[in-house]
């Protein structure tokens, strides 16, 4: 894969620099503020170098080309600043509150360009996008990748290639979405391990029962559901749909009116062990319905890549959730800022904003 250039290698002394930074970390009246953490030292290292002012451009949610309220940047610039009090830089509003923007219309292109005189991205998370602010601007400016964004794509790239006896584990949902990605990691991973919808999935299209659980319109290949190397859950947390009572079962013991919201406590334990014996893990995806406190077989994972201390690449909102709650080795677990940008990577080996950088 031919290199991108790094923002550490660009002339900024004296320059203006626009940096498309990931601002989409709205939460509600909260902010997950993981993605502006790891925007700051690009954002340091320009000013230190000698940038004469630096523009940070960047969305929050999907408003479609209008102005809304509730998506303004203003709660979101005054926690960067925060993070960086000795740093001078502007925010422009809402990128997202123009069309144009996800259009990649290429006058809008040429207005953010006109901000600076060098773009630099350190918005991995939206890397998978063809948009103005991704693609589009580097063809009026010399583009660099910021600090994140360029390791980002080393670990992510080196993680298409693992070592023998590699283990993936996989969760959430859209099965149809994830395939060519299982697809590739059966071809490259020793054992893939299936948790949440997409465990649902494989279970199902293996004739066992999955009761009222979530599972995809799309029907699990045969040469998936008999891969040996596919590992779905033997027990499981149930929640009865019409009492909303819950109990720990065999996935065989999954009645109709039954949710499966949690891989049970025997699966997590065994996962657990698997993972603690790779000598590298990827992981994206929790393991049950996280946000409604169905944690058990996430946090198991997230222990044993704590206590072991083995290499891991982690990605996905509710995983990185997981694993923040628990110290890890930042020389051995790279925690990546975008979920879908990462499994993208994963697949195709490159993305549009990437290919940008490289022109």
């Amino acid at each position: 894969m031919q290199e991108i250039k790094s923002v550490e290698s660009a002339d900024v002394a004296g320059k203006r620099v626009v940096v498309r930074v990931d601002l989409d970390v709205l939460q509600g009246d909260a902010i997950q503020d993981g993605r502006l953490h790891a925007a700051v030292p690009t954002l340091r290292l320009l000013k230190e170098k000698g940038a004469s002012k630096i523009t940070v451009i960047g969305h929050a949610g999907r408003p479609h080309g209008e102005v809304i309220e509730s998506f303004r940047l203003a709660p979101v610039e005054a926690r960067l600043r925060a993070l960086a009090p000795d740093i001078e830089f502007e925010v422009k509003e809402n990128l997202r509150f123009d069309s144009r923007e996800e259009a990649n219309d290429p006058e809008f292109a040429k207005e953010l360009a006109a901000l600076g005189d060098v773009f630099v991205n350190e918005s991995f998370g939206n890397a998978h996008r063809a948009h103005a602010s991704t693609v589009g601007i580097t063809k009026f400016l010399p583009s660099y990748a910021g600090l994140q964004f360029a390791k980002e794509v080393t670990y992510i790239v080196a993680a298409r290639t693992p070592p023998q006896g590699s283990i993936a584990v996989l969760g959430g949902a859209k099965f149809e979405t994830k395939r060519p990605l299982i697809e590739k990691l059966l071809a490259t991973y020793s054992e893939v391990l299936l948790g949440g919808a997409l465990g649902n999935d494989v279970i199902r299209a293996r004739g066992l029962p999955v009761g009222n659980s979530l599972v995809s319109d799309e029907p699990v290949p045969v040469s998936i559901a008999s891969n040996d190397k596919i590992s779905t859950a033997l027990d499981a947390v149930l929640k009865n749909v019409d009492a909303g009572a819950e109990r720990t079962a065999l996935i065989v013991d999954t009645q109709d009116n039954e949710t499966i919201v949690d891989i049970g406590p025997g699966t997590a334990t065994a996962w657990a062990t698997k993972v603690s014996e790779a000598p590298f893990i990827l992981w994206n995806g929790t393991m049950g319905i996280y946000e409604d406190g169905f944690t058990i077989g996430t946090d198991a994972i997230a222990r044993a890549i704590a206590e072991r201390g083995m290499r891991a690449l982690v990605g996905g909102g509710d995983t990185v959730a997981a694993i923040g709650k628990i110290k890890l080795d930042p020389e051995k677990v790279f925690v990546s800022t975008g979920g879908g940008s990462m499994l993208e990577l994963l697949t195709n080996g490159t993305l549009p904003a990437i290919e940008a950088l490289k022109s």
